[in-house]
């Protein structure tokens, strides 16, 4: 027997089996249960959202011999006959192939005659905003005044597109985008009907690929399937099959994007290559990304609205105290222009590489975003006291030596801080930090404290990328003056990461020695 597609396999047969549809679906069932049946019906949605599946549901609802609760049976020769595609009662018409004016006086012919067998019969034209004006103009009259037994059932993606006054000869029922809680409880179905074992972050990765679309959702399931051989289907696998990177890549490059590190970027861009991975999907995958973080920073958007698992969007939390929301925008706006662009590329991965430069180098663009970015930059060497305008050598060989030697101006000597100084520096340490800005302070409340000899302090690092992230934003340095403005001493940093599987030591407080109730004996 011929393999049979799982979305064809799997077509919902009764309104029960329908997802994400219940409005629709209970109007439907409570109009055949009253009998107030239309004479012509509307399905709009995007596409893979069960409007042709309820459209033939319908018809055979219609004319089920023993209906249930509005259902059809199944059972009965009508349904068999719809379900098997014999049925003379439903039409399926394709309005992309049919559109002429001559395909819909056909039907206006055939309207005439009544039903063989049965009670109605429906026609169900697909994609039907691709019909000419003439073949609308055509429908107009039998779609407005039809015979009793004749029900039109008009399915579109795109609404817009269909003539005013067709709208108003029909009830009009928007399909939505189907959740993804519906999808991935749908794939598990037609995992375990399909005996098929499925990892729970392959099948919720899935399902928020489909983007809404349950048929998109299943035909994807079905490349996994296929792809995974005879073993389980497991996240990896589902990643390979689609051909698309998991969030640690997206996360990496993000990073580098936000470092400045060009090299980074253009690793990872070489990474997702060297794995096959389409750099278009990439792209998409990437700016998608994009979308969750700026809404986790500027809605306050929880893991439920971001469509998401706890740990990606524990990493998006993080993520977003390294940013701002306008670095985002301009970073979705570089990368859309450059998916626009790769649809037509001879080579995409030099579009991609030149968008990853201009990223991690906002000098090098012209456009406004860019600009911020750079005016921003400067008002941040400004506000730190690192900013300086270099003079040219002639400039400085040429300027007039002065008469008189101008008195030098003594220079304040501040003490160095002593061991009591750095231990409070230690007890106020969060307190302190609240006194930089916020995204100089964030790496350091990744640290212990080690208190030396001389007015020196060691900070150690939880891990690289915080250790990193501090010297981006010069945070020991805006540290030290906001110690010597506090106690006007100085203190030297002597910086550096933790090992592996190093951890801050404990130390025993007088407190806890007090609390142990033994006497101590000491000798001489």
């Amino acid at each position: 027997m011929a393999y049979i597609a799982l979305y064809r396999k799997w077509r919902p047969a009764s309104f029960d089996e329908v997802k994400g549809q219940d409005p629709v679906v209970e109007t439907l069932r409570n109009q055949i249960e009253t009998g107030r049946i239309g004479h012509a019906y509307l399905f709009c949605g995007s596409r893979g959202t069960g409007k042709t599946s309820v459209a033939k549901i319908f018809a055979k609802a219609v004319n089920c011999e023993n209906p249930s609760h509005g259902s059809p049976c199944g059972q009965c020769a009508m349904c068999r006959a719809v379900d098997e595609g014999n049925s003379v009662n439903v039409i399926e018409i394709d309005a992309a192939s049919n559109n002429g004016v001559d395909n819909i006086r056909e039907i206006r012919d055939e309207v005439q005659y009544r039903p063989a067998e049965g009670k109605y019969r429906v026609y169900i034209i697909d994609e039907v905003h691709m019909l000419s004006a003439g073949a609308f103009n055509a429908l107009l009259k039998t779609l407005e005044e039809p015979p009793s037994y004749v029900i039109f059932i008009l399915a579109t993606t795109e609404p817009q597109k269909i003539p005013l006054t067709v709208l108003s000869r029909c009830q009009r029922y928007d399909f939505r985008r189907i959740t993804t809680e519906d999808i991935i409880a749908r794939l598990n179905e037609l995992a375990a009907g399909e005996g098929v074992e499925a990892e729970d972050k392959a099948i919720a990765y899935i399902s928020r690929k489909a983007d809404g679309g349950l048929r998109d959702a299943i035909s994807l399931l079905d490349q996994c399937i296929a792809y995974r051989g005879n073993g389980p289907l497991s996240y990896e696998k589902a990643l390979e099959a689609l051909g698309t990177v998991d969030s640690d890549m997206l996360s990496r490059f993000l990073r580098a994007m936000l470092m400045d590190d060009t090299s980074e970027a253009l690793n990872v861009i070489e990474a997702v290559r060297i794995e096959g991975r389409d750099l278009s999907q990439f792209v998409q995958d990437f700016i998608w990304y994009l979308r969750n973080l700026l809404l986790l920073m500027t809605a306050e958007a929880t893991g439920d609205l971001l469509e998401m698992s706890g740990e990606d969007w524990m990493r998006l939390a993080e993520e977003a105290k390294l940013t701002d929301p306008e670095d985002l925008m301009r970073l979705i706006r570089l990368f859309s222009s450059v998916f626009n662009d790769m649809r037509a590329a001879a080579d995409k991965r030099v579009l991609l590489e030149v968008a990853a430069i201009k990223a991690t180098r906002p000098a090098m663009e012209t456009d406004v975003s860019a600009l911020a970015a750079r005016v921003l930059d400067l008002e941040q060497k400004l506000e730190n006291g690192n900013f300086s305008q270099p003079q040219s050598a002639e400039k400085v060989q040429s300027s007039p030596q002065p008469a008189v030697a101008q008195e030098k101006t003594e220079e304040r000597v501040i003490p160095r801080a002593d061991w009591e100084n750095l231990q409070e520096i230690k007890n106020r340490w969060k307190q302190l930090l609240r006194r930089l800005p916020y995204q100089a302070a964030w790496p350091l409340g990744f640290t212990w404290l080690e208190p030396r000899d001389n007015g020196v302090m060691g900070i150690v690092f939880t891990d690289r990328f915080k250790y990193n992230t501090a010297l981006r934003f010069r945070s020991v340095e805006l540290l030290k003056k906001a110690l010597e403005q506090e106690y006007g001493r100085t203190v030297e940093f002597d910086i550096r990461t933790a090992g592996s599987g190093e951890s801050e030591p404990r130390f025993v407080t007088d407190e806890e020695l007090a609390a142990i109730h033994m006497e101590i004996e000491t000798e001489d």
